[in-house]
């Protein structure tokens, strides 16, 4: 079991609600973006066209952060998830220099997104899952996913461009896709096998 995640080009339309999904599910704090979606223009003059491109962790098989981590707070799952354990993070931030896709988040103050009105209760409530002092990150929702369902973003595609499933199944629809489609994954010379694919527009 390697769980992983093919993102369609073809079918994203930028909407945000990846993102927007993910900040809802994991109520993060302002700034912090586990999901985000970068835009992009491609192509040259009069050719030019604007793409999305959604990010996240993207869990590799060799994960860098992982390495580096002097505490072992950063670790890998037997189904593949890379997490962090936030009791042993020290906030060395040696992950967050490690990881080539920029995908990790300090976290060193408790931050509002209203001003002196306190927490609200939605942020009361999510933010006992996010102490200070520690680096975050996505998990590929690890709750939902332990309990049978879909990560938050994935869930809440309206394009139904992210797929999310078992690499090491060729029969998976994740598998299917990449290789059907020709999947390919981001700075692939880096070495660290990402978990995530993307799919040509």
């Amino acid at each position: 079991m390697r769980y992983g995640m093919v993102i369609d080009l073809k079918r994203c339309i930028g909407c945000y609600a990846c993102q927007i999904a993910c900040k809802a599910e994991n109520a993060t704090p302002p700034g912090v973006l586990f999901a985000r979606v970068v835009k992009r223009e491609i192509g040259t003059y009069p050719k030019v066209r604007r793409m999305s491109l959604p990010l996240l962790c993207m869990h590799c098989a060799d994960p860098p952060c992982v390495k580096v981590c002097p505490t072992e707070a950063s670790f890998k799952r037997p189904d593949g998830i890379v997490d962090i354990d936030a009791d042993k993070c020290v906030g060395c931030r040696y992950c967050m220099m490690a990881c080539p896709y920029g995908s990790r988040f300090y976290y060193g103050e408790e931050q509002h997104y209203f001003d002196g009105g306190g927490l609200t209760p939605y942020e009361e409530k999510g933010y006992r899952n996010h102490p200070t002092g520690v680096v975050m990150k996505c998990n590929f929702c690890a709750h939902r996913v332990e309990r049978s369902e879909q990560p938050a973003c994935v869930a809440n595609c309206p394009a139904k461009a992210r797929i999310f499933g078992d690499l090491e199944d060729p029969e998976s629809e994740v598998s299917r896709l990449i290789v059907e489609r020709a999947g390919t994954q981001l700075l692939p010379e880096r070495g660290t096998n990402p978990s995530v694919y993307y799919l040509s527009p």
